[in-house]
């Protein structure tokens, strides 16, 4: 069980994120959802110990997260990676083995094989010897997603992976969240896409500074939480969608 108890952040004294407690079950897809400067991405952090926290605790199988983080494979947002920087896909996905076998050590046969596994089951393989930068969006997506699956982790957390994504790929995406929740991982995945895509979730979390609500895409996605999360002006706007692109009760 991954449990956040009383997660928050301050920024020069303001506070990004308030006390924030919630706790995932082991084979569960939960999405984070809200607007924009929600502090969305600032919690996925805060829980690595990436950024500083004014006070909490996140632990996963009843230890502290930051102490087993090999436990955990994290993607962060497209936008915070340098995609000039001159590497192959096959040295990305390899990556993230370096704990497995060690930094300045050759990888090994297995670790091989997994690297190999994982770029076919999205679909990257024969783009292996790629530049990263030569890729499209989706590729990008699907070769970091790769690299999450050959860390062999039981958390993952995602930040917004369906940012700026094909069809195919987002497809891809959703087809091995459910491989991995079947075999009885847990993954925390933030996103501001609304629609069809609320479906595949098991649990969200409205998420602006604070947790707004927590529960089934039904539970959560009321027009009057989501007044509370996104302000009375897109209310209106709710009533005007249909129900097959908008998932609100």
């Amino acid at each position: 069980m991954l449990e956040v108890q009383d997660l928050a952040v301050n920024y020069r004294g303001v506070r990004a994120l308030g006390n924030v407690s919630f706790y995932l079950q082991p084979g569960q897809l939960v999405g984070v959802i809200g607007p924009n400067g929600a502090g969305k991405s600032t919690m996925i952090k805060a829980m690595l110990g990436l950024v500083p926290t004014a006070s909490g605790v996140v632990k996963f199988c009843g230890q502290v997260l930051k102490q087993q983080l090999r436990c955990c494979a994290y993607v962060p947002q497209r936008s915070q990676i340098d995609w000039d920087y001159p590497t192959t896909v096959w040295s990305v996905v390899m990556m993230a083995r370096s704990k497995h076998t060690g930094w300045f050590r050759s990888p090994n046969h297995q670790s091989k094989e997994i690297v190999a596994t994982a770029l076919q089951r999205v679909g990257m393989w024969e783009l292996r010897h790629r530049q990263i930068g030569e890729l499209s969006g989706g590729q990008q997506q699907r070769v970091f997603l790769a690299r999450a699956l050959a860390q062999q982790a039981s958390l993952f957390l995602f930040d917004e992976p369906l940012a700026g994504i094909d069809k195919k790929t987002e497809a891809i995406i959703f087809q091995i969240f459910a491989e991995l929740k079947a075999e009885g991982k847990t993954l925390l995945i933030s996103s501001h896409e609304w629609g069809k895509e609320l479906s595949h979730y098991d649990r969200l979390l409205l998420l602006n500074q604070y947790l707004i609500a927590n529960g089934s895409p039904q539970e959560v996605m009321t027009l009057d939480n989501i007044q509370q999360a996104y302000g009375a002006g897109l209310q209106s706007q709710l009533l005007n969608e249909s129900a097959e692109t908008i998932y609100v009760c």
